[in-house]
């Protein structure tokens, strides 16, 4: 297991985070192998369904289950490739279908009146203003060097998930904002000792800013990552370019958000149409 969470970092060049949890996942894998005194090379299809059953009997959801999918097809294809099994059991695992969760977001009204909260201080008005105009997720706003803004092209190098790289955009308020917050340093964002401010500080911060708003949904940096995703949907993108902004491989992880849109024209048609109305 160690080999191949090494070869997910050197090779693959997977994050810190999706490392931890692909451990996670093959721990309790191996813990289900050792109560049923069951090695690892010698697994069938129907030894990894009864893992995938206990896990549906234990209560987890589709998304979880789906999670330990991916780890397992991984690490089996990992084997397989080093030739330490001959057959890869996990080949034939099916995901389950999703369960459609329409993410949280925040209205325009919303966005205009949090941003004119005086108690907000400059750097935590840029934050909301960069999450909200950029799609950006927490681990690549921490992760902004001064370097990487162009105010000239309004644009921002962005790395993302895999060390993918990507250009987002910004507008003239947000422009403002980091024109009067910049200064001769590596990262954007500092903590208090003078080091780069870490996801959970970032997290703490939004946290704290929702607390204290007028704001009716509780709301983090993600909500305000589809917030950007939806309206922008909303007012005429169309879903490749969002997709391109928010740094996602797979079209159908944006099409989530279509769903937030269709909700809207519905609601709108209903309240508009006079036929609509009339029952």
């Amino acid at each position: 297991m160690e080999d191949f969470l090494n070869y997910l970092s050197k090779q693959k060049n997977y994050s810190d985070k999706t490392i931890k949890n692909y451990k996670i996942d093959l721990e309790l894998y191996f813990s289900f192998l050792k109560n049923n005194r069951l090695n690892y090379k010698k697994i069938t299809y129907e030894h990894l369904s009864g893992f995938l059953t206990l896990l549906y009997n234990m209560g987890y959801k589709n998304k979880s289950i789906s999670r330990h999918i991916s780890s397992l097809k991984s690490f089996y294809k990992y084997l397989y490739d080093e030739e330490i099994i001959k057959e890869n059991p996990a080949k034939l695992l099916q995901l389950p279908k999703r369960e459609l969760r329409l993410p949280r977001y925040l209205t325009i009204n919303e966005i205009e009146s949090l941003l004119e909260l005086e108690s907000l201080s400059l750097r935590d008005k840029l934050i909301i203003e960069l999450f909200y105009s950029t799609g950006i997720r927490v681990s690549e706003l921490v992760n902004i060097k001064i370097k990487d803004i162009d105010l000239k092209e309004k644009t921002i190098k962005i790395t993302g998930k895999g060390n993918k790289q990507r250009i987002v955009l910004f507008g003239s308020v947000c422009k403002n904002l980091l024109e009067e917050y910049m200064t001769d340093r590596e990262y954007l964002f500092l903590n208090n000792k003078g080091g780069k401010l870490s996801q959970s500080g970032v997290e703490y911060i939004v946290s704290n800013i929702s607390l204290k708003s007028n704001v009716r949904t509780k709301f983090t940096p993600h909500t305000l990552r589809h917030t950007f995703a939806t309206h922008m949907l909303d007012n005429g993108s169309s879903l490749v370019t969002v997709q391109k902004l928010l740094g996602h491989n797979d079209l159908e992880t944006t099409s989530i958000y279509t769903h937030v849109s269709n909700e809207r024209l519905r609601r709108v048609y209903l309240d508009s149409h006079p036929r609509a109305r009339r029952k």
